[in-house]
Parts: C-alpha cells; sequence; structure tokens
C-alpha cells in the first residue's frame, strides 16, 4: 500500500521551471500549498508560461552546468524535481545536448547526494527507454540497446538517467517519469506549440507511423505524486494514447478547421520534406521538425505501455480528444490576440 508525505512544507528545488512542463510543475506546487519553492533560471529566460506565479517562487538565476551554482542552489532543500533538458534532433545540437542532459544530470545528482536531498525526481524520455527492430512494444522493463534507431536525443537521456541510476546506487532516493510526446499549451513557436502553428498552415503529408502522447498536466501531476508517495527507485512510462499520426494530425486538423493530411510520405516525399525542413528552420533560426532520424522514425509503429503508471495510485490521464480540443482553442485565441503562448488550466 502506497503512503504519502502531504507535507507542504518541504523545501523543494526545480530546474527548467521556466520551460514547458516546469511551467506546469510549479502551477500545481503552488496550488497545493507548497511555499518553499526554488528554482533556477537563465538570466533571459522568457517568463511567459510563469508570470502569474512568479512572485510565489525563488528564482536562482545560473546554470546546471555551474555546479557552485547548485551547491548553493540546493542548501537546505528536502525535494528535488529535475526537469531541464534540451530536446533536438538537429545534428548541430549534439554537443549541446550531452553538455546539458548527461553532464548536467550528474552534476545534479552529485549535488544532491552531497546535500543529502531526501528524494530526487527526474524528468527524463520514452526516448531513453531505446527502440530498435521488432521491438513495437515498449514498457518499463524493456533494455536499451544501440541501435541506429536512437537520435542523439535519446543517447544523451539515456546517459543522463544512467547518472541518476549511479545516484541510487550511492544513496539517492529517485523518481523517474518517461514521458511520451508531452502535449498542450505553451509556446507557439517551439516544441509541440509548433505542431498546431503547422497545421494551422495546412498539411498535406503524413508519416505513416505511430507513438504514444500525454497532457503535459498529467505528467506534472505524477511527478508530485510520486514525490509524495513512498514509492523510491521506480521509472514510470507517462503515456496517455497510442495513435497514430495520421489520427493525431488529423484531430488538430478538425479542430483548427483545416483540411487534414492526406498524403502518405514516401521515399521521394521524406528526401523533399528534410530539405524543405532544414530550409525552413534556417531561414526562421528555429530547430527542425524533421530531420533524416525523425523521419525514419515517425514511419514505425511504437506502442508505450502504461499499466505500471495506472496502477502506482489513483490516477487517471487526461483523454487525448481533450488535450487536443483545450489547447487548439487557446491556439486559435491566440491567433486573435498575438500572444505568443498559453497555459492550459490546471
Amino acid at each position: 500500500m502506497k503512503t504519502f508525505n502531504m507535507n507542504n512544507n518541504k523545501s523543494i528545488f526545480v530546474t527548467g521551471g521556466t520551460g514547458f512542463l516546469g511551467s506546469y510543475l510549479l502551477r500545481y506546487l503552488v496550488a497545493e500549498g507548497y511555499t518553499k519553492i526554488r528554482a533556477l533560471k537563465r538570466e533571459n529566460s522568457p517568463m511567459d508560461l510563469v508570470q502569474e506565479i512568479a512572485n510565489k517562487i525563488e528564482w536562482i538565476e545560473g546554470d546546471i552546468l555551474d555546479t557552485y551554482i547548485l551547491v548553493d542552489a540546493m542548501e537546505d532543500v528536502q525535494q528535488v524535481y529535475h526537469c531541464a533538458g534540451v530536446v533536438s534532433y538537429a545534428p548541430k545540437d549534439y554537443q549541446l545536448m550531452m553538455d546539458v542532459n548527461a553532464e548536467g544530470t550528474t552534476n545534479m545528482v552529485n549535488v544532491a547526494l552531497y546535500r543529502e536531498v531526501e528524494k530526487f525526481v527526474y524528468v527524463s524520455s520514452i526516448a531513453s527507454i531505446g527502440r530498435r527492430p521488432k521491438l513495437p512494444v515498449i514498457d518499463e522493463n524493456t533494455k536499451w540497446e544501440r541501435s541506429n534507431w536512437n537520435s542523439d536525443y535519446a543517447v544523451s537521456k539515456y546517459l543522463g538517467e544512467m547518472e541518476v541510476w549511479r545516484g541510487v546506487a550511492e544513496g539517492l532516493d529517485v523518481g523517474i517519469v518517461n514521458p511520451a510526446v508531452i502535449i498542450g499549451s505553451g509556446f507557439w513557436d517551439r516544441g509541440t506549440g509548433q505542431l498546431f502553428e503547422r497545421a494551422n498552415n495546412g498539411l498535406m503529408f503524413y508519416p505513416k507511423g505511430s507513438t504514444g502522447y500525454v497532457d503535459v498536466r498529467d505528467v506534472a501531476r505524477f511527478m508530485i505524486k510520486l514525490m509524495q508517495s513512498d514509492i523510491k527507485n521506480e521509472r514510470y512510462i507517462l503515456n496517455g494514447a497510442n495513435s497514430s499520426y495520421l489520427d493525431f494530425f488529423t484531430k488538430i486538423a478538425q479542430i483548427l478547421d483545416k483540411k487534414p493530411p492526406s498524403i502518405q510520405v514516401n521515399f521521394i516525399l521524406k528526401e523533399v520534406a528534410i530539405a524543405g525542413e532544414w530550409l525552413r528552420s534556417t531561414i526562421l533560426n528555429r530547430k527542425p521538425l524533421l530531420t533524416r532520424h525523425t523521419v525514419n522514425h515517425v514511419n514505425r509503429d511504437f506502442i508505450y505501455k502504461n499499466e505500471k503508471s495506472k496502477a502506482a495510485f489513483d490516477f487517471h490521464y487526461t483523454p487525448l480528444e481533450k488535450t487536443l480540443a483545450e489547447t487548439g482553442k487557446q491556439f486559435l485565441e491566440s491567433q486573435k490576440t498575438g500572444e505568443e503562448a498559453a497555459v492550459l488550466p490546471i
């Protein structure tokens, strides 16, 4: 039987607090009455996603690559949520991902051990579990194997997760979450927000594969439950629904009153799409949504099991249709107002 420590007097440290997932996590912590919340941010981090609660957080300016900052930030801290990370499939971001996702997590674990933190919840990814041929169904027991199907991002998150397990061996109590593709309102020009922007501009093509999706609020809620519980040294795939890309993009197109995609990507279209995305991302100075690796990946079917996460607590996932409808509504409102970001109600 799970027991819970609902003591909201605990002192908390959060990395990635101004980002997509971290901002929702902070909102839930504030809503639950936590008052001793410290969060790491870069000097120029946009505060759009946390502006309503910014005055309830003690902000620390710095970087997870700076261990001196982390030592100060974790002083007297009891609980740590490590959300910071770089998500990219662009080859030019390889070293940045290795620095932040791998070395940065090493620093976080080392300082948490030094500061004798009570519990450490780490945001990993379904990518860190690994993908390979003839393994369409993936759960928490799936073993990592070297494979050309694993992106540089996947490798960096796997290395980071290994550092967290190393922390366990050295006495740190941890919880690890491996979210599927996280969906919800945030910045419209990056991350999954770009999917709505793309669909609004019209999508003709779709890949033939499938993957898992999860509401950003579900991830934040589960992380807090995991932290408050007596569970330690376990990992959980967080996946609200498995869906084909065709079905996923069709749902978004319908919500935005746009024509759904109708042409499946073949080899020639794949090459054209990669070249076009490279040009678009270069002109707009954005991370590309499509690279040679991602196009190969999205043409495969992967099914992510969520039974372990549903059995851990009295926990229910938000239906994918509801998440997409709420996000789509906010996207359309932002198109009228010119707002660059939005936050779903918690």
